[in-house]
């Protein structure tokens, strides 16, 4: 049967493939239009024609090199937020194959953009579906209706107004008294950022108790941290620092507290500590950080890793936007203990 041929106006680019019926499918040849075959003396137009098989070869060729670029940006992007992940809690990547029994190899082709196409597959399925992947792979019970909707109307709020949203939910439905709140003073940063020193000090000024998060993880568990995590790995350290963080926020009406640097890396446990203590962020330099870790004794950051201020740069890095959630934030490098405490005084008062 010979191909039926459509009509084109003068002047019109027609570019159709194919055209469908209940019953046949009639192809259309594929017209390309060369500069050099528009006869400008009659302004007519003369055209190439291609083979049905030619044009359905291009046009798989160009979908599979545009499905194949998104597969990559789409793995390279999982790949970041896994890398970010682990960064934000301060974990190396030999440690998260020890937890997660995936080999050191197999996540470091994820973090650089090569995992595997499971992942692909199941992305496939959710575009499919007309779902969010993370919808797919949610842990627990399928959300409320009302929480899918408020999330999406959240979801589209510019960064101003989500920060007023969640101010504004917490002041009306988080049954948090302020006045309390203000008694429980919170200190977040990374190690080497002063909690320790300045806490005791600015629990002594105020006369409040002065508590360390992981001590009192150690004594509820009853060993050290890092036997804690050899043992029951981040997931079962994780369930400590919430379990203990609830008991003190229970036992104590004031207090100050200093918290473990990757706190901030689980969402929920920083979220009950911003909306129920004041924080402030103890900040300093990547190099202070370091000296003044080694200045107590410590060498572990230094041991086996000869790229241990660069790790250092990105954890503080990836962290800096949860830190600055904290209510005020304190500036520690180039001032005394002394300086870093009276900053601490005047600030609280004129956040009150």
């Amino acid at each position: 049967m010979s191909t039926p041929m459509l009509s084109c106006p003068q002047r019109c680019p027609l570019a159709l493939a194919t055209l469908s019926s209940p019953s046949h499918y009639y192809t259309v040849p594929l017209r390309t239009y060369n500069a050099s075959t528009v006869g400008r003396k009659r302004d007519t137009l003369h055209v190439e024609e291609k083979e049905p098989s030619e044009v359905l070869a291009e046009s798989t060729s160009l979908r599979d090199g545009e499905d194949s670029v998104a597969e990559s940006d789409y793995l390279k992007r999982l790949g970041e937020r896994v890398r970010e992940t682990r960064a934000r809690r301060g974990m190396t990547r030999k440690l998260l194959t020890r937890d997660s029994g995936v080999s050191e190899r197999y996540l470091a082709q994820l973090e650089t953009g090569q995992g595997n196409i499971s992942i692909l597959l199941l992305r496939q399925i959710a575009n499919a579906l007309n779902t969010p992947l993370e919808a797919l792979v949610l842990a627990g019970p399928e959300p409320l209706v009302d929480l899918v909707h408020t999330t999406e109307f959240l979801r589209r709020l510019p960064a101003a107004e989500l920060a007023e949203a969640r101010r504004l939910l917490v002041q009306h439905f988080g049954g948090v008294d302020q006045e309390a709140r203000r008694g429980r003073i919170a200190l977040i940063g990374l190690r080497g950022a002063g909690k320790s020193t300045l806490g005791a000090m600015l629990a002594d000024r105020v006369e409040v108790p002065f508590l360390e998060l992981d001590r009192l993880i150690e004594q509820e568990s009853g060993v050290s941290l890092s036997a804690i995590f050899d043992l029951y790995g981040q997931s079962g350290f994780r369930r400590l620092e919430r379990r203990c963080l609830d008991q003190v926020i229970e036992r104590y009406p004031r207090f100050v507290l200093a918290t473990g640097g990757s706190l901030v890396s689980e969402p929920a446990t920083f979220e009950r500590l911003l909306t129920m203590c004041f924080t402030v962020w103890l900040r300093a330099t990547p190099e202070d950080h370091m000296q003044r870790v080694i200045a107590q004794g410590d060498m572990r950051p230094m041991a086996d890793n000869r790229e241990s201020m660069s790790d250092l740069k990105r954890i503080l890095e990836v962290r800096e936007p949860l830190y600055r959630k904290a209510d005020i934030t304190i500036d520690t490098s180039g001032s005394t203990a002394e300086e870093s405490l009276g900053k601490i005084l005047a600030r609280a008062i004129t956040s009150n």
